[in-house]
């Protein structure tokens, strides 16, 4: 029984961090594209390839046909939590639009806050104290790499627009959240979720801006951000969080924007500041914080 639970940990392990390596490459592929395409038309086109792409894993998988056993309740569920991820993203482009990205990437990351006070009150999972510190930890960790060290370059001028960023922070920590209830097929539930972006993204471009073809450059981003950044990550990450706490995932998910910030370096020949060594520092020690607790409870 403990090799089980050993193998388990460790595959869940695996699933979170292939999920956050995927989406720290969001920001490369987001300078790579030079776009055409409104954030309406790119939410639109990349939730097609999502849906395709996970349509063809569930197919080969031989599991697409247990979709039809799903009762009405499940399935007006799991397009809830495709409602949810697509309002995430909606949002989260009107703040970039409205907004200094400095202040509306800090705020973005509350999410993982979020998802210790809605696991607290929805899940009824375990609140500690060094879950409050570990969430604590990665945040500042966050904050220096964002600001640099330089805390007065911070200000909230824009603060309807941050709340609205806010909001779709909610979103995403509900629906991690709300997708721990989830018992079908993790493959199924995601490609359901993309279905119903799919619907909701071109009824927003439909109201909002225009229906136009993607360039092949266009493609390029569109097929790598739908297949592997917003699509099989998240399988990923719902897997991961049908085998962890979501509240002992959050603090991990601060690793991100630190990630993206390295990949940036690399790939961009941006500046390297000591500052991001020391925000690394920080999110490893709320990692850590977090792991030493699970350990404790073990013995």
């Amino acid at each position: 029984m403990s090799e089980l639970n050993i193998s388990q940990q460790t595959l869940g392990i695996i699933y979170i961090s292939l999920c956050i390596f995927l989406w720290s490459l969001l920001g490369i592929f987001v300078k790579f594209a030079g776009s055409s395409l409104d954030h309406y038309q790119y939410m639109f086109y990349s939730s097609i390839v999502s849906f395709l792409s996970l349509l063809v894993v569930a197919i080969f998988n031989k599991k697409a046909k247990e979709i039809l056993s799903y009762s009405k309740k499940v399935l007006i569920f799991l397009l809830f939590l495709g409602f949810l991820d697509f309002a995430f993203y909606l949002l989260l482009y009107f703040g970039y639009h409205n907004a200094p990205s400095l202040e509306v990437l800090v705020i973005q990351y509350t999410w993982p806050i979020f998802i210790v006070i809605l696991s607290l009150i929805i899940l009824k999972e375990e609140f500690t104290k060094r879950k409050f510190f570990a969430v604590l930890l990665g945040f500042v960790g966050v904050a220096l790499v964002i600001t640099k060290g330089d805390i007065s370059s911070f200000s909230l001028n824009s603060i309807d627009v941050l709340l609205v960023v806010m909001l779709s922070a909610f979103c995403f920590a509900l629906f991690s959240v709300l997708s721990k209830k989830v018992k079908v097929n993790s493959v199924n539930a995601v490609m359901i979720y993309f279905l119903g972006a799919t619907i909701y993204s071109f009824i927003s471009m439909q109201s909002f801006s225009s229906f136009i073809i993607p360039t092949p450059k266009d493609w390029i981003a569109i097929l790598v951000n739908g297949v592997l950044i917003n699509g099989i990550s998240y399988v990923f990450w719902v897997k991961g969080l049908q085998i962890f706490d979501a509240s002992k995932v959050a603090p991990f998910t601060f690793i991100i924007p630190i990630l993206s910030a390295f990949f940036l370096i690399l790939v961009f020949d941006e500046p390297i500041l000591i500052v991001y060594f020391v925000g690394l520092a920080f999110v490893v020690m709320a990692g850590l914080v977090n792991s030493i607790k699970v350990k404790k409870a073990r013995n």
